[in-house]
């Protein structure tokens, strides 16, 4: 099975630098955590610069960005991604860096093969890493009984379900089952695939509304189009709260989560929300 390729080096160092961290961490978990925090404080969960990718080509064949054009977006336009792509470019700087692992395809309910995650053998045992969801810890599989993890927003359960199945629970939160993991390894060439097929105007995932989410100053921020009025909301101690967009929504979108303007607004305008 071809292995996903590790990122350029050059490039992988101009990430680290990004993220304010050192050249060459460790390859221990203590540093994939930190690499987690790093990630999901600076890069966001976005749908935006897909929705504008999607609009701009003729074919599904051309919309992705795999690893390096995804960082190199990341850098100059503070872009992100959804689940395919944001996994694919965090394994490949972990493989860079030196973890082993691979990724996975996984089910969302009743939803099958809609999310992706990453699997990293750490001392001989498998640790479950999400930047797509994404999950705000590391999450270790279970050998027999469920294993509970604390992070700063959730606490996390991971529970055999059947062979090679795990569900995944994230409380407090509206919907606490997140997905069931499937740990079977995805080939680079079927993920890239799957990656593609995504892009489908069929069904393809979140190209008819524009989410966005991120860490900033230690709480969790989110938009969603589909929730007129425009608002951003903000979770603190669990709780929601709603900030109304007034005026110029694409502009308070990108300062508030040094996205793009440009992509922000032109996914408005490809969704007739400009």
């Amino acid at each position: 099975m071809t292995a996903t390729p590790p990122l350029d080096g050059a490039l992988a160092a101009r990430v680290l630098q990004h993220f304010g961290l050192p050249e060459r961490p460790q390859a221990t978990e203590s540093a994939l955590r930190r690499l987690l925090d790093r990630y999901t404080r600076i890069v966001p969960w976005e749908s935006a610069s897909r929705i504008v990718r999607r609009a701009k080509h003729e074919s599904q064949d051309d919309c992705p960005v795999f690893a390096e054009a995804f960082w190199e977006s990341a850098l100059e336009r503070g872009t992100g991604g959804t689940c395919y792509e944001s996994n694919y470019a965090f394994f490949s700087l972990l493989r860079r860096l030196g973890y082993d692992g691979y990724l996975t395809i996984n089910d969302m309910g009743t939803a099958i093969g809609c999310h992706s995650a990453i699997i990293i053998w750490l001392e001989g045992r498998k640790r479950l890493v999400d930047v797509g969801y994404p999950l705000h810890a590391v999450l270790p599989l279970p050998e027999r009984e469920t294993v509970a993890v604390e992070s700063p927003f959730f606490r996390y359960q991971v529970a055999i379900a059947e062979a090679n199945r795990y569900t995944i629970w994230h409380r407090p939160h509206p919907q606490e089952l997140a997905f069931t993991l499937v740990d079977e390894p995805v080939s680079d060439a079927d993920y890239r695939a799957i990656t593609v097929h995504d892009y489908r105007h069929d069904g393809g995932q979140f190209l008819n509304e524009i989410v966005i989410h991120k860490v900033i100053d230690d709480q969790l921020w989110r938009f969603n189009s589909d929730d007129p009025p425009p608002h951003l909301q903000v979770f603190v101690d669990g709780q929601r709260q709603n900030y109304h967009l007034d005026g110029d929504v694409a502009g308070e979108l990108a300062a508030t989560f040094d996205l793009d303007r440009v992509i922000v607004a032109g996914a408005l305008g490809a969704l007739g929300l400009m």
